[in-house]
């Protein structure tokens, strides 16, 4: 069962991970930690309008919190913050309640569904889509006119 988790296509992804780094005038900034095994994230995000411009993540998990980050990597720019939050929620919803993988632009998610069968570690999985999201949030109160009065 175990090798079915960390499959060759998971373990490459993992390994290859998309828009390393951090950007260096981010939009929004968030950090998020897995206090079970102490994996972390960092997201910036740059937007344009509501739709993410520029992404970079510092990306210090488990290979399954890098291949979910790096899945996130690959598809997260053009994304609004709606489609990454439906993908958080479908994707936490395969993890702990064994529903469908999300789809669209993050359908490559389904490959983590074995993750289903291993509860402590769903926070690490889901750690790059949570940053993500409320990095997101941070840049839409600094960029909107509201925000930025």
């Amino acid at each position: 069962m175990i090798d079915d988790l960390y499959s060759a296509r998971l373990l490459k992804l993992a390994a290859n991970m998309p828009r390393a780094g951090r950007l260096a005038v981010p939009h929004g900034t968030s950090e998020k930690v897995a206090k079970l095994c102490g994996s972390r994230v960092v997201v910036d995000v740059v937007l344009d309008g509501d739709r993410v411009a520029d992404f970079a993540q510092d990306v210090k998990a488990c290979a399954l919190g890098q291949a979910a980050a790096a899945v996130l990597g690959t598809y997260v720019v053009g994304a609004s913050l709606s489609e990454i939050e439906m993908a958080r929620d479908a994707f936490r919803a395969m993890l702990k309640d064994g529903a469908d993988a999300p789809v669209g632009r993050f359908s490559d998610l389904s490959m983590l569904a074995p993750v289903k069968d291993y509860p402590a570690r769903h926070a690490s999985t889901l750690l790059a889509f949570e940053a993500t999201v409320d990095a997101v949030h941070q840049a839409l109160a600094r960029t909107s006119p509201a925000g930025a009065a």
